[in-house]
């Protein structure tokens, strides 16, 4: 069984509080899970490498509309200011920001964690906290994939991405049990594939994939879920009768019964499937299970998910190692043998852990105690796991540096922690169903947490019983935080109620049928939990074989391949006896009496070659000097892995010998007289055997110098052994000392990738702006001259040649230096000292010695941090405004001439009827600019004046009459009004009037 939920470990209380709280005391909700928002979030991970992995990612994600938040993890450098966000926004029309503490998420917005910060999700928002660890040793994504698998459970989803190291594995475990989507960057796609590799070898992974892949997938997984109940917190309850289909399914793979199981587990898991798969109906999924044998697998790996980790509970492994070990081992000898069981203990954290806290106590107290520890499990992949020993580096977050140097080893990459082999020797680990499998016996100590929780009730009346059948009297229990003997409380007491201990009262279980599934028959390979003497202790060692020997009753050895004796049972002595040579050698093959060892030995070669079982029959063993019929049978014992060379069962069974037909007949002859054949025949009998008793003993003599020479070799190879051992410490002492400088130097490395990528983005950024710059600059035909402070020309632009005498190798130079082609200017460098002292802009138009006219502009260079670093010297060619300016003053003296020569006055009014400018003007028009034609004329002329020119204005068409003006002195004059007008329309009038003097005297009557 696998073990679930998970905590910070060891560290968490270094932690802030809110860690604790993420922990601890989750937010309660309606449910009885915490508090969430409605939509998926999805945590990404990311190290070196992992930019362009982002990149891809968000360029597939076409739907902005996806519903659901994303938030990206990366190792960063605690000091370095990152521009992910820049570039992530670049590929996304998303909101992209960078967390700040208590951030709120929202859908359809990605967030990007700060550098030198650890972040944690809760009740829906981002909580950023001081790093713990110090840097080169922290975890961020473990740390926040932890963090929302707790909040979010169903509706986590976590993605590993490029990076080195194992950072988010353990957190990957953490969303895959509580129900949550795991996805996986295919390692052929990342640029380091360290981290993908340690998430795929946990075998969790719902999807491996390039990352231009995975929102394809992720999108239908989320629309997937949005149509299901649990989407809403509560999970989808099947009919019995398909879930009876599933569970047969099951069984017949795995051969595992889960009928018995919670409900409401097994109902998520299977839910969690049919998403991944996207199948809508329970029904289609099991035609589905029946034709794909791999998804059998796959939901049997779901069924029992676990995630455990080292000293988890840190709280109640302190009350174990406080109050229950020390008085494990009070009041025993110091040979005495303490035996723990951790049924259901998933990939061996927590028995690895229980081994640590023993082994510390023997050696506290200084005594030589053997310690037995049997882990067992129905899922063999864990076993595996568990059997190896090797764990991902991240594993640093739970354990204590102290306990980390003690009791493990650095793989050489750096990306995982193996087990010393002084706290593997103490385990067995092995293939149990603790529902229907014999349970162990005599135990001190049994560690059952979490399993308990996902068994129906039927299931725990048969378990807890069970277990107070395995323990010792005074045994102690060690149960999970949510888990209680329930009605048993009469077989066991509360040790220490809070961490769940509990002490085995006296007494049998009597309520309970202790019903133990029978072992196989002895003609079967019989399944065993180790490889050998060291792996297993005597006592289980004696009870394997007194069991396989059960249907006979003859004395056996158990023996492995090279026929080291491990246990022997009843009276072997008439068949064998200590060999001469050093003591303690026990071996079967040098222990043999004579006329049993040359057919052992070729017996025992060919079981271990065939794996089948061997029998010889009428062997004639010598036994203190007279000769006993034996009949030998070697049979194979397997171990669970299945490909380990097993063990071997040596049986040797007397049988009574029977008269000798020929010796009778003899007896027969001579009777009847024949005494001369019968004395020849005797003759060449006893030569025969007297010749076979000799080739026997040269075979004898060959056989055991091959055996010396043999036993010499080993021994020398020994010898050699021991030397690479001492060779070998020194260099892991050496080794030792180099990895904490690994550690950081790796960590800084990642950190210094993901800097480079970002750098390589800025610098192709940098690379486009300047081409952008440059050809802006060229297009407009500016001349520009960028000097420093020190007045050296720094660059310029090709049109500045035609100004300053540029080549390639004037960069560098002071413009002092260079020659100007500008006609009667030579004060440029006091200029340019002038703008840099008073940061005043100076401009000056200049003309060249090819007669071009240029506006010099001197400015002063400042950067984005508006810090002075030079001058901008800027020519614009004005040639064309210079002639243009020359045409118009021309133009406007002829005008001037003309008009002075002639009686028109000459002027412009706006749409308002204001005087705006006026040329020439005679009374009454001499002081009219801002005015109208009211505000200094009598009311009537205004009133002609202003009708003529609103129509104008109105019409858009001239007009040209002849007006009588009473403030003139009834004068006559000749008006021409056109439209004024430009690109927007008509913005006013333009009038000429013609002063007629000889008709000065007419009426106003008379006049138009």
């Amino acid at each position: 069984m696998k073990k679930k939920k998970t905590s910070f470990g060891k560290k968490a209380a270094a932690k802030p509080k809110l860690h604790e709280a993420l922990v601890h005391k989750p937010a309660a909700r309606s449910d009885g899970g915490t508090a969430r928002p409605g939509f998926p979030i999805v945590g990404i991970g990311a190290s070196a490498g992992g930019l362009a992995a982002f990149e891809a990612f968000f360029s597939a994600m076409a739907d902005t509309k996806s519903g659901m938040a994303f938030v990206l993890v990366q190792h960063l450098a605690p000091d370095h200011k990152s521009i992910l966000g820049e570039i992530i926004q670049r590929y996304t029309p998303m909101r992209v920001v960078e967390v700040t503490d208590g951030m709120i998420v929202e859908p359809n917005c990605a967030y990007i964690i700060p550098p030198n910060r650890d972040m944690a999700f809760l009740d829906g928002a981002l909580h950023l906290l001081e790093p713990a660890e110090p840097h080169g040793q922290r975890l961020p994504i473990d740390y926040f994939f932890r963090s929302l698998a707790l909040d979010q459970r169903e509706r986590a989803v976590c993605i590993v991405l490029s990076g080195t190291g194992s950072d988010g594995t353990l957190g990957m475990r953490a969303v895959k049990a509580e129900g949550g989507l795991v996805m996986v960057q295919s390692p052929g796609s990342a640029e380091y594939d360290g981290m993908p590799k340690s998430a795929i070898a946990g075998g969790i992974a719902d999807y491996v994939l390039p990352p231009a892949e995975m929102p394809e997938h992720l999108l239908a997984y989320a629309g997937h879920m949005r149509g299901t109940s649990s989407h809403s917190g509560a999970s989808i309850v099947f009919p019995d009768a398909v879930l009876k289909k599933v569970f047969i399914l099951l069984r017949a793979q795995t051969g595992h019964d889960f009928s018995h199981y919670k409900p409401n587990t097994v109902n998520r898991r299977i839910e969690r499937r049919m998403a991944v798969h996207q199948i809508e109906s329970i029904s289609n999924y099991v035609k589905f299970l029946q034709q794909t044998p791999e998804e059998v697998d796959a939901l049997f790996r779901d069924l029992l998910i676990g995630v455990t980790n080292f000293f988890r509970d840190p709280e109640a492994f302190k009350a174990l190692e406080n109050e229950i070990i020390p008085a494990l081992f009070s009041g025993k000898r110091s040979d005495a043998v303490i035996r723990v069981w951790s049924p259901g203990c998933s990939t061996g954290e927590e028995p690895y852990s229980i081994a640590i806290l023993l082994a510390e106590r023997i050696e506290a107290l200084k005594r030589d105690f053997r310690v037995q520890i049997f882990a067992t499990d129905i899922d063999g992949q864990s076993i595996r796991t568990a059997r190896a020993g090797i764990y991902p580096a991240s594993i640093a977050a739970d354990i204590s540096p102290e306990r980390l140097a003690r009791f493990f080893t650095r793989e050489p990459d750096g990306s995982a922690y193996c087990i010393h082999k002084s706290i593997r020797d103490m385990l067995v680990f092995s293939e149990q169903d603790v529902i229907k499998d014999p349970p162990f016996s005599r135990i001190d100590l049994i560690s059952c947490r979490n399993l308990l929780i996902y068994l129906g009730p039927e299931l725990q009346k048969k378990i807890i019983p069970l277990f107070h059948y395995a323990l010792n009297p005074g045994g102690i229990l060690f149960l999970g935080t949510s888990e209680t003997v329930g009605e048993f409380g009469d077989l066991f007491a509360a040790a220490e109620r809070r961490s769940k201990l509990y002490k085995r009262k006296d007494g049998s279980p009597a309520r309970s049928a202790m019903s133990f599934a029978p072992m196989v028959t002895s003609e079967k390979i019989v399944p065993l939990a180790a490889g050998d003497a060291a792996d297993i202790g005597r006592q289980t060692l004696r009870e394997f074989t007194e069991h396989a020997l059960l249907q006979v009753t003859a004395p056996g050895v158990l023996v492995n391949h090279f026929g080291d004796i491990l246990y022997l049972h009843g009276r072997t002595g008439q068949y064998l006896e200590p060999s001469s040579g050093a003591a303690g050698i026990n071996n079967i093959l040098k222990m043999a009496r004579e006329g049993l060892r040359r057919d052992l030995t070729t017996a025992l070669h060919k079981a271990v070659a065939g794996r089948t079982i061997v029998r010889r029959t009428g062997l004639r063993v010598k036994t203190n000097g007279d000769y006993t019929l034996v009949d030998l049978t070697i049979r194979p014992v397997a171990r669970p892995s299945g490909n380990e060379v097993p063990l071997f069962l040596i049986v040797l069974e007397e049988r009574p010998e029977l008269p000798d037909a020929r010796l009778v007949s003899r007896g027969k002859a001579r009777h009847n007289g024949h005494h001369g054949v019968t004395a020849g025949s005797d003759s060449n009998v006893r030569s025969r055997v007297e010749k076979l008793t000799r080739q026997l003993k040269e075979n004898e003599d060959y056989l055991q110098a091959a055996n010396e020479e043999l036993q010499t070799s080993n021994e020398e190879l020994t010898s050699s052994n021991e030397e690479m051992q001492s060779v070998n410490e020194e260099l892991q002492s050496a080794n030792e000392e180099l990895e904490t400088s690994k550690e950081e130097l790796q960590s800084i490395n990642e950190e210094l990738a993901t800097v480079n990528a970002e750098m390589q983005t800025k610098v192709a950024d940098l690379s486009r702006a300047n081409n952008d710059m440059n050809n802006l600059l060229a297009g407009t035909s500016i001349g520009t001259v960028f000097v420093d402070h020190e007045l050296r020309i720094m660059r310029y632009t090709p049109a500045a040649v035609q100004v300053i005498n540029l080549i390639a190798s004037d960069v560098g130079r002071s413009v002092a230096h260079v020659v100007l082609n500008i006609s009667g200017y030579d004060r440029m460098v006091a200029d340019i000292t002038a703008v840099l002292e008073s940061l005043v802009p100076y401009e000056k138009e200049v003309r060249t010695t090819a007669g071009a006219w240029y506006l010099m502009r001197i400015q002063p260079y400042r950067t984005i941090e508006n810090v002075i670093e030079g001058a901008v010297i800027t020519f614009v060619n004005i040639s064309a405004a210079k002639e243009a300016a020359s045409a118009l003053r021309l133009n406007e003296e002829r005008m001037r001439v003309a008009l002075n020569g002639s009686r028109i006055s000459v002027f412009n009014q706006d749409n308002e009827l204001r005087y705006t400018w006026v040329y020439n003007p005679f009374p009454p028009f001499n002081a009219v600019l801002g005015k109208t034609d009211a505000d200094m004329l009598p009311a009537e002329d205004a009133e002609i004046l202003s009708a003529i020119k609103r129509h104008v204005l109105e019409s858009g068409i001239g007009t040209r009459q002849e007006i009588v003006l009473a403030a003139a002195g009834h004068r006559s004059f000749d008006m021409t009004v056109e439209p004024l007008r430009d690109e927007g329309g008509i913005i006013g009038i333009t009038c000429a009037i013609i002063d007629i003097p000889d008709r000065g005297n007419i009426s106003p009557d008379t006049a138009v």
